[in-house]
């Protein structure tokens, strides 16, 4: 199987043009390119295709084997992708997702594509803030759905919060049947929220683009920040702002290539 490796700000997946590979057990060949020892290693697979209505489509699978809904790296990384490999011309895309069809504007310098701004379109809410209880501690948590669930809970500093303890815990909590993503951010200012991620399926990752949007609205609903946030991640920088007037929330920041290689899966 040839595949590609690619990276947002360090959320990095390996990446399978399906027009050229066919994958029979995606949800198999994630667990096993994921493997960060005995495989590629990776926080997911993610497979790009056709689409009836949109210009590609974007599959995603977490190092798990579980499908997810929208990746706001990942869809970056797809875009650079097929306009760097000459499968596009257009500045503009949209991509088909589990999460609906996603808009793309594409920055690009010395014909590659260097950053993306993707219409990630209208958060959800359902309840909008809730109290999760671990281990008979209560913690206040904003809901906010990117296609994909991420409960949001403020802390006054991330690097000392203890992530790979209560990420997994809220994760799993039965408030969230179908489980959840989970951000826990710091206040620097009203423009600026450093964040780290508990990504479903997959563990701490360096970076979450859904996550880091849903950290955005967050801290305009908790009257924290302004309309406009840098989040500052492990692995980098984005860029959100929420327009609320249209009701819709817009994503930038880069993508980049790793390596292209082959491996051999035993189905």
């Amino acid at each position: 199987m040839k595949f590609t490796k690619m990276h947002g700000l360090g959320n990095d997946y390996v990446y399978v043009n399906t027009f050229e590979e066919e994958i029979r057990e995606p949800k198999r060949v994630a667990r096993i390119v994921s493997d960060r020892h005995f495989g590629i290693g990776a926080d997911g697979l993610i497979l790009i295709g056709s689409a009836e209505e949109a210009d590609f489509s974007m599959d995603i699978y977490n190092a798990d084997g579980s499908r997810g809904e929208m990746c706001g790296n990942g869809i970056r990384c797809v875009a650079k992708y097929v306009y760097d490999r000459g499968m596009t011309d257009k500045e503009k895309l949209r991509i088909e997702t589990p999460a609906g069809v996603k808009v793309l504007n594409l920055k690009v310098e010395d014909a590659r594509v260097s950053s993306v701004e993707v219409n990630m379109g209208k958060p959800k809410f359902a309840p909008q803030k809730m109290t999760v209880k671990v281990k008979e501690k209560p913690f206040s948590l904003t809901y906010v759905s990117m296609g994909n669930p991420h409960a949001v809970m403020f802390v006054k500093d991330t690097q000392k919060f203890p992530v790979e303890k209560i990420g997994p815990l809220i994760e799993y909590n039965k408030q969230f049947p179908n489980r959840t993503n989970v951000e826990f951010c710091e206040v620097i200012d009203s423009r600026t929220l450093r964040m780290r991620v508990w990504e479903r399926g997959t563990g701490e990752t360096l970076a979450c683009g859904t996550g880091a949007c849903a950290a955005a609205v967050a801290g305009i609903l908790n009257d924290l920040t302004e309309e406009a946030v840098t989040i500052k991640l492990i692995g980098g920088d984005l860029f959100i702002k929420w327009d609320r007037q249209r009701n819709r929330v817009f994503m930038s920041g880069p993508a980049a290539f790793v390596f292209d290689g082959e491996i051999s899966i035993d189905l």
